[in-house]
C-alpha cells in the first residue's frame, strides 16, 4: 500500500466516489459532493501528480480552485468531499492512514463578510413572471416554473425533482406536500392560488398526470423526456432574464425574493423560515438581507410606564 495506489485505477476512484455519496443523506449535498469528486478526479488525472494523493497535491487542487475566482463556500464544500474521499481510501486500504489524516486536516477559505444575492421587486418579479409566451407549450411551463420559485421559494434540484405527488390538498388549500430538501430536512408548503394555476395551465396542455411536473420541450414545441434538469432551469431563467432586461439573476435569487416579498406583505419571520425549510431564523434573515434597526427598534411601541 503507498499514497499512488489510488491514482493507478480508475475503477478505485469510482468505487470511492460511490463510497462518499452513499454516506450523504441529502440529494442536494450529494449532487454537489459528486460534481465537486468528479472535478478533483479530473484535474488529479491531467498529468502525472509526483506526489500522489496528498496533502500537497490537496493544497495545490484548492489554489486551483481558488484562481478560478470561486467563492469560499463553492471552494469549502469541493475540499470537504475530498477530504471525505481521503478517509475512504484510507479505510479500503488505497492511502497509508497518516496521509489521509494530513488531507484531513487542510483547512477550507474562510469567508469575509456576508455574501449579498440579488432580490426582485414586485414589479420586477412581476415582469419575469409575464415574459413567457403563454401561448406555447413552452411559454405555459416556463411561466410555471417561474410562478413556482417565486411563490414557493423552491430550490432548482427541489424544482427539478418536484413531482405530480407532492401537489395535494391539506386544510382545504393546495400545498407541495412533504418536499425533501437540503440535509434531507422535510417541509410542506403552502401553494398560492396564482401558481397552482400557472401549474393547471401547463400540466393541462403537456398531459402530464404523473411523475415528473416539469419536463423538457423541444423545438417543435412538444414535450419530450421525463423531467428537466437543474441545468436547464438556470439556463432558462438567464434567457428570460437577459430577455427581460433584468438583472443577472440566478434561480436561487427567486428564493430570496420570495422571502423578501412575504416578508414585505407582513408575513412573520417564523412563517417565512418554514416555507424556506431552513434550520435557524438567523439564515432566514440573511435571506431577507436585513439587519437589525436599532434606531427605530420595534420594542419601542411597547408602552408601558414605571407608574410614577
Amino acid at each position: 500500500m503507498n499514497e499512488l495506489a489510488v491514482a493507478d485505477r480508475a475503477s478505485d476512484w469510482h468505487r470511492l466516489k460511490s463510497l462518499v455519496l452513499d454516506s450523504v443523506s441529502s440529494p442536494i449535498t450529494r449532487r454537489v459532493y459528486n460534481l465537486g469528486l468528479d472535478e478533483f478526479i479530473a484535474w488529479f488525472q491531467q498529468e502525472p501528480r509526483p506526489a500522489g494523493f496528498t496533502k500537497a497535491t490537496v493544497t495545490a487542487w484548492r489554489v486551483a480552485l481558488e484562481a478560478r475566482k470561486l467563492g469560499p463556500i463553492s471552494i469549502n464544500v469541493r475540499i470537504t468531499a475530498v477530504r471525505k474521499l481521503a478517509v475512504e481510501a484510507a479505510d479500503n486500504g488505497l492511502l497509508a492512514p497518516e496521509v489521509a489524516s494530513g488531507i484531513a486536516r487542510i483547512k477550507g477559505i474562510r469567508a469575509h463578510g456576508v455574501r449579498v444575492g440579488n432580490w426582485l421587486s414586485l414589479q420586477q418579479a412581476q415582469a419575469l413572471l409575464n415574459a413567457p409566451d403563454a401561448s406555447t407549450k413552452k411559454g405555459l411551463r416556463d411561466r410555471a416554473m417561474f410562478a413556482t420559485l417565486l411563490g414557493c421559494g423552491l430550490r432548482r434540484s427541489e424544482l427539478a425533482n418536484l413531482t405530480m405527488k407532492h401537489v395535494q390538498q391539506r386544510d382545504s388549500r393546495w400545498c407541495i406536500v412533504d418536499l425533501v430538501g437540503k440535509h434531507g430536512r422535510v417541509r410542506t408548503i403552502p401553494m398560492p392560488s396564482w401558481v397552482k394555476s400557472a401549474i393547471d395551465a401547463w400540466t393541462a396542455v403537456a398531459g402530464v398526470t404523473e411523475g415528473h411536473l416539469f419536463r423538457p420541450v423541444n423545438r417543435g414545441d412538444q414535450v419530450c423526456g421525463d423531467r428537466m434538469s437543474e441545468k436547464v432551469v438556470w439556463q432558462t431563467l438567464k434567457t428570460y432574464a437577459a430577455g427581460a432586461g433584468l438583472p443577472d439573476i440566478a434561480p436561487h435569487d427567486l428564493r430570496r425574493t420570495m422571502a423578501k416579498l412575504c416578508r414585505s406583505a407582513g408575513g412573520e419571520l417564523e412563517q417565512i423560515q418554514l416555507l424556506l425549510g431552513h434550520s435557524s431564523v438567523q439564515t432566514t434573515e440573511r435571506y431577507l438581507g436585513t439587519k437589525q434597526d436599532l434606531a427605530h427598534a420595534p420594542n419601542d411601541a411597547i408602552k408601558l410606564n414605571l407608574g410614577v
